[in-house]
């Protein structure tokens, strides 16, 4: 999922004291009982949002909204572990290919109507329609139908579900509680086809939560949805005010005063003063900071200028001196933390690195940089005209910028820099309408496989408008295939495509730096980038136990996990308590 800034889940699974917003305890008129406050809860997790359309969104602050206003067949609970939500119980068939989902009886939208099997088969259809034009299509393709532009997902009668797939998928059940396969009602979406997410009366959605108000550039106010189907097990506050704002200084501002509980920013040149206090907090991710290059536009349409840009990028340099938290620099584009085919070991490790990243290489880095230039026949870079590198607005993207500008001119290329809104940023990326610009990708599910698809032609995340045909096949054979060990080894054949072409230009692995006001106690990060809020799982609602995974994050909690572990706890979430 797109990053943007560094996003952390939040789960209100309890009670919530918020001084600001206390029962007013005095006695009314004749002793009545007073009407107690609501109880509001405010963070900043992004800046005004290019859309809120569940099917369309790939931004990934934007996905902690929509996880409160929507809900899938199942959701992850702490643990990460895939857990009934829409859903009541499912049935997989001894091939692994057919899954059958049986709804919870009496589901509502926000609105009180009926919501049922159909409404899923007609959202997942318009997921993959042309038309829509949702980046997220292809993760369908697992589906049969996708191909032909009509899955292979029925609804026998309200309750029932059945989806076939192509091959066995591990990671199926997580791809259900993904906003991309999030329900939404057509016959709202069909009579507002471009403004029914704008306004709080068409904005209808099954989650724990409902708009309520959204004044753009300054806030997206959501309440209780007492029509959720466990409304009364959310204990949460009684509405979230998710502060838009993209300046980190004024977000700074902001959870200094108190205005904010939870800031997922903070600017570059405060991290150093904020190590160490309580309410700073860093957590593993699965990610990886990374330049699009558009591979259309000359010279970058020549994979040996690309490979020399990559090249002369000093990475020790920018995470010591701008990313200051621990980041990792990045000799691949699939990051640390995810298994390769023995459990025991990360693909990244099998993988290995495509250069090496390290301080001690670069000097080296640098000299064969500029031998590929002389050999693409731009010797010191001379015929290669100046070269734009876009960013979005934020301190730490800003002094990256500064340093990559530099770290070209090293090898005679010259970069002019420019800052852009969140939104046009996203925009002009997808467009192809830039040269370079900043990118991020963390992990959607556990599975290498989601920082692989991305890259098929024609793709909605395939910013650098690459086009490879022998990839393309590679991510169709892993997406058909049901054999674990061929579809990972078939996935490092893929990686190995990229970097014959030097598609992308790998920075560092994330980590996830937010500050976490010290009247919010008791959190698990998300470093998958997703989240869910506000709902209290049943045993009962279990549809696996989680094992491993929760041994990983038990010695996580408590430092004890290594560095392989702590990576490979790609999915918890964390909730406040608000004193």
């Amino acid at each position: 999922m797109r990053k943007n800034l560094f996003l952390v889940s939040i789960v209100l699974i309890t009670s919530i004291l918020l001084s600001s917003c206390r029962t007013d305890n005095r006695q009314g008129q004749g002793g009545a009982t007073p009407t107690p406050k609501p109880v509001e809860l405010a963070v900043h997790v992004g800046s005004e949002p290019d859309t809120i359309d569940p099917t369309l969104n790939s931004a990934s602050d934007v996905a902690t909204m929509l996880i409160h206003m929507f809900e899938g067949l199942t959701t992850l609970d702490k643990n990460g572990t895939p857990v009934y939500a829409q859903a009541e119980s499912h049935t997989v068939s001894d091939d692994g290919l057919t899954y059958t989902f049986k709804l919870r009886e009496g589901l509502k939208w926000s609105d009180g109507k009926p919501l049922t099997a159909h409404d899923f088969v007609y959202s997942w259809n318009r997921a993959i329609s042309p038309e829509t034009g949702a980046d997220y299509a292809y993760m369908f393709e697992c589906i049969e139908g996708y191909n032909e532009g009509k899955l292979n997902v029925t609804a026998p009668d309200d309750r029932t579900l059945v989806v076939k797939l192509v091959a066995v998928t591990p990671y199926f059940l997580e791809l259900c509680a993904f906003p991309a396969f999030f329900p939404v009602r057509q016959d709202i979406v069909e009579a507002n086809p471009d403004t029914w997410t704008l306004k709080p009366e068409t904005y209808i959605g099954n989650g724990p939560y409902m708009l309520e108000e959204w004044v753009h550039d300054s806030y997206i106010l959501l309440k209780k949805n007492p029509n959720y189907w466990n409304a009364s097990s959310i204990t949460g506050p009684d509405k979230i005010r998710f502060m838009l704002m993209s300046d980190d200084n004024a977000i700074m501002a902001a959870f200094k005063n108190g205005e904010i509980l939870f800031a997922d920013s903070i600017p570059t040149d405060e991290i150093d003063a904020w190590k160490g206090r309580p309410e700073f907090n860093l957590q593993a991710q699965l990610g990886t900071y990374y330049i699009s290059f558009n591979v259309t536009k000359p010279p970058l349409n020549n994979p040996m200028v690309r490979k020399a840009l990559v090249l002369a990028v000093d990475r020790e340099y920018i995470v010591k001196n701008i990313g200051k938290a621990g980041q990792q620099p990045a000799g691949a584009f699939v990051p640390t933390g995810l298994f390769d085919v023995d459990p025991t070991k990360e693909f990244r490790e099998v993988g290995g690195n495509y250069y090496d990243p390290s301080g001690e290489a670069y000097e080296a880095n640098l000299r064969e940089a500029k031998k590929l230039l002389a050999d693409a026949g731009y010797p010191n870079g001379e015929g290669i005209p100046t070269i734009e590198y876009i960013y979005n607005e934020g301190t730490g993207h800003q002094l990256i910028a500064e340093a990559l500008q530099s770290m070209w001119k090293e090898i005679g290329i010259n970069v002019t820099l420019t800052s852009q809104e969140w939104n046009t940023f996203l925009n002009t990326r997808k467009n192809g309408e830039y040269y370079m610009a900043r990118n991020g990708w963390t992990a959607d599910y556990n599975d290498p496989i989601c920082f692989l698809d991305m890259w098929i032609t024609g793709g909605g995340n395939n910013d650098a408008q690459w086009s490879n045909a022998e990839y393309d096949e590679l991510i169709r054979r892993i997406k058909s295939s049901s054999d674990r060990k061929e579809r990972i080894e078939l996935m490092h054949k893929a990686e190995d495509i990229l970097f014959d072409e030097w598609v992308v230009c790998p920075i560092y692995y994330y980590v996830d730096i937010y500050l976490k006001s010290e009247k919010l106690d008791g959190f698990y990060s998300s470093p998958l980038d997703t989240s869910t809020l506000c709902i209290l799982q049943s045993k009962n609602d279990r549809i696996y136990p989680a094992t491993k995974f929760s041994t990983l994050l038990y010695r996580f909690k408590h430092g004890k996990a290594g560095s392989a572990e702590r990576q490979t706890c790609f999915c918890s979430f964390f909730h406040f308590i608000i004193h």
